[in-house]
């Protein structure tokens, strides 16, 4: 039975009271008891706000329901004037310029890829941290950007075929990327440094230089024979790496062994979607991780092919600057991404911490106890510094509307009072990724214009609030024609555009979602491109290696003069409240029905169980044809409301959904066949409390909060980590 250390009105799980007075405390120049009492007195005065701010929600959507239930519009003027009346829509600010100061240049004025990673895996957090600065060749030779045609198949051993087929198109990329005064990177024979510059021999024998000489920042090694030479484009900086005795290097005629990019400027360390944290135990494992980071100790044990290694994280990279013939004079630049961490949102609660004998709004738990350890970063307890600029950076998810942006304003603020750090030491990511959010983005924006550092899209969230808003107006399109209705279109452009409209060029990020298939970079490479050229400074990928090459489209488009190029007035608000229902003629056969029902039922059930049995909150889920897709909570969310939502409009039957359940759980357990630690679900499915989640997130959809799917799986985790340990 879990145990607690009594603190005025406030309990305290023993485990993580042990960790936060004997690691995260010590080194804060704060005083414990006082400390405690802060922490008591915090909760005293946001729960009931917290709790008044979830029956506003709720309240709303009664109105919504029985709107919808009275046959109402469902667009036009007459169901904007309605969302009005009930204060769904709130008058948006006329002049909102953000006053955000001291955020690191990574946020403010850079333009690159973003990782999220779920904090409770220490390898995974640290595979990011460390992705700021990514290998070009190892990116292009081991995915499929590189063809496998004419022999350049990959495999066990090093392809030379395919090593020249990287060079090549290393080479190509490099025109883009650092444009030669005369002539093309494909025929440089020899980079090298004469009388302070930069030269390069071409095949033929001439010798020219940059186009832009300032592209030139400064090397390695010695002048004579650098090892790496820097350079800069975009803002974004790039190193050659020159060994003619290197394997790789011995085939290039230049000598050079490898590009490396700077690739994920900026992380998320994740608390909440792609974590599955349920109890005290979780809770500590996901804030001991942020406390390795922000002290620079985290680090994790790795078997590789039998040998040991330890993972740590990466120091700075240092450089003698161009033009300078001492190595006494160095240039630094960061080696690790720069971190946001994500705490969870306002809805639920967690009995790591008791107040009154009722558990905590988790997200006010996750607020002080992730701030007062960004603090050892503030304050210089780390040789590895994360913000230069002396800020803690907290993606706030799942917010509807401005009065709950303002909510979190608030406690941030109370928060610093607590932590004793100045004020706006806590800057904001506001996610929008709920209808209200997005409708009424302007105004939440201006709730937070001294903190806000990040607004977001997310494809999947947003669908699942946009399903669940208006679940009684009608049936949903299916999923893959909501992703071509004016509403999401709308929803991207008019989040870019309101953020510049309300001055976050220079100031803060403007993001994009992730791009979900691991295995498919090639398409990534033609797809994700867009993000750029839609003015969005950066955008969510799903590994180290997606980032380094999703960098490159930030070398291709050149994000600030393209956001001088959008409409400035654009809204887009009828689009965005334009319900995107099937159509009463939608021509869907029975077969695509049927198709529909089972690929919602399998990607439900390939994550659930995963996430139920294990405790994996995030992780590459092959869907029904067997393709590798990462998911979270976010993808659970749009599947489980959609299949709630053609069951109450009758579009399906509930028949139906068990049988596919049935046919699914089969195939979910042969596609995890080889995972040792994997814990099937049939032949007794209906005992299984991963399929029993599964089912419940269907059928008990509608009921729940936002439809959010964390209340069901939080109870179901908890249940079989009962199981496990009654068994153990």
């Amino acid at each position: 039975m879990q145990g607690y250390v009594q603190r005025g009105r406030l309990q305290i799980a023993d485990e993580l009271y042990t960790f936060i007075d004997e690691q995260a405390l010590p080194g804060t120049q704060l005083n414990k008891a006082g400390f405690w009492q802060g922490v008591e007195a915090l909760f005293a005065d946001f729960i009931a706000p917290n709790q008044a701010l979830l029956a506003t929600r709720d309240a709303l959507q009664k109105q919504i329901d029985a709107y919808h239930q009275a046959g109402k519009p469902v667009t036009g003027a007459s169901y904007e004037a309605f969302l009005r009346e009930i204060g769904y829509l709130t008058e948006a600010p006329q002049d909102v310029q953000v006053d955000t100061a001291n955020v690191d240049k990574e946020i403010a004025t850079l333009a690159g890829p973003q990782l999220v990673v779920p904090i409770n895996n220490a390898r995974y957090a640290l595979n990011a941290v460390n992705a700021r600065w990514g290998s070009l060749y190892d990116a292009l030779y081991g995915t499929d950007v590189i063809s496998s045609d004419g022999g350049a198949e990959p495999g066990s051993h090093y392809n030379p075929v395919r090593g020249q087929k990287v060079i090549t198109a290393a080479r190509h990329y490099l025109d883009t990327l650092l444009p030669l005064a005369t002539g093309s990177h494909v025929d440089a024979t020899a980079y090298s440094i004469a009388t302070g510059k930069l030269a390069v021999t071409l095949a033929n024998g001439d010798v020219t230089t940059l186009a832009d000489t300032t592209q030139w920042q400064g090397y390695q090694g010695d002048m004579q024979a650098p090892e790496a030479l820097l350079f800069r484009h975009h803002g974004l900086h790039f190193e050659l790496q020159l060994d003619p005795n290197h394997p790789v290097g011995k085939a290039d005629p230049a000598g050079v062994k490898d590009i490396l990019l700077e690739s994920a400027l900026t992380t998320i360390m994740d608390c909440e979607d792609s974590v599955a944290a349920v109890d005290a135990a979780d809770k500590t494992q996901v804030y001991r991780n942020w406390l390795g980071l922000m002290q620079g100790s985290l680090s994790v044990d790795i078997n590789k092919n039998g040998s040991l290694l330890t993972r740590t994280m990466h120091a700075d990279r240092t450089y003698t600057p161009a033009g300078h013939t001492t190595q006494t004079d160095e240039l630094t630049l960061p080696g690790r991404s720069l971190m946001f961490v994500r705490n969870v949102g306002h809805l639920m609660t967690n009995d790591a911490m008791l107040f009154d004998e009722q558990p905590v709004p988790e997200g006010i738990m996750d607020g002080i106890v992730t701030a007062l350890i960004g603090k050892h970063d503030v304050i210089g307890n780390s040789n590895l510094t994360n913000s230069r600029e002396g800020s803690i950076y907290i993606v706030k998810p799942k917010m509807h509307g401005p009065e709950e942006v303002a909510f979190t304003d608030k406690l941030f603020a109370r928060i610093e009072q607590i932590i004793a750090v100045p004020v706006n030491t806590l800057k904001m990511g506001i996610m929008d990724e709920e209808r209200r959010t997005s409708a009424n983005l302007k105004a939440c924006i201006a709730a937070a214009k001294s903190r806000v550092v990040f607004i977001n899209t997310g494809f999947l969230d947003r669908t699942g609030d946009e399903i669940h808003t208006s679940m009684l107006a009608g049936p949903f399109a299916d999923k893959a024609s909501l992703k071509e209705r004016p509403w999401i279109k709308a929803y991207e452009k008019a989040n870019v555009v309101t953020g510049l409209a309300c001055g976050l060029a220079g100031k803060a990020q403007i993001g994009k979602g992730m791009w979900p298939v691991p295995d498919q970079m090639a398409n990534m490479m033609e797809a994700k491109i867009s993000h750029p050229e839609s003015g969005a400074t950066t955008a969510w990928v799903p590994s180290p290696t997606a980032a380094t090459l999703h960098a490159l489209h930030y070398h291709q488009v050149d994000v600030p003069a393209r956001q001088q190029q959008l409409d400035p007035g654009y809204q887009g608000l009828s689009d965005i409240l334009t319900v995107p229902l099937l159509a009463s003629d939608h021509g869907l056969s029975e077969e695509r029905i049927q198709q529909e029902v089972d690929n919602n039922v399998q990607g439900i059930l390939g994550y659930v169980v995963r996430w139920v049995h294990q405790g994996i909150g995030c992780s590459k889920v092959p869907d029904i044809h067997n393709v590798g897709l990462m998911e979270d909570r976010a993808t659970l969310r749009i599947s489980s409301q959609h299949l709630a939502n053609w069951l109450h409009h009758n579009v399906i039957t509930k028949e139906q959904v068990e049988a596919s359940l049935s046919r699914m759980a089969k195939l979910v357990d042969e596609q995890n066949s080889e995972d040792p630690d994997y814990i099937p679900m049939t032949p007794d499915a209906e005992a299984s409390i991963g399929f029993k989640a599964a089912h419940d997130l269907i059928f008990l959809g509608k009921e729940q909060p936002s439809g959010y799917t964390e209340p069901l799986l939080h109870a179901r985790r908890r249940e079989m980590k009962a199981m496990l340990a009654a068994h153990a």
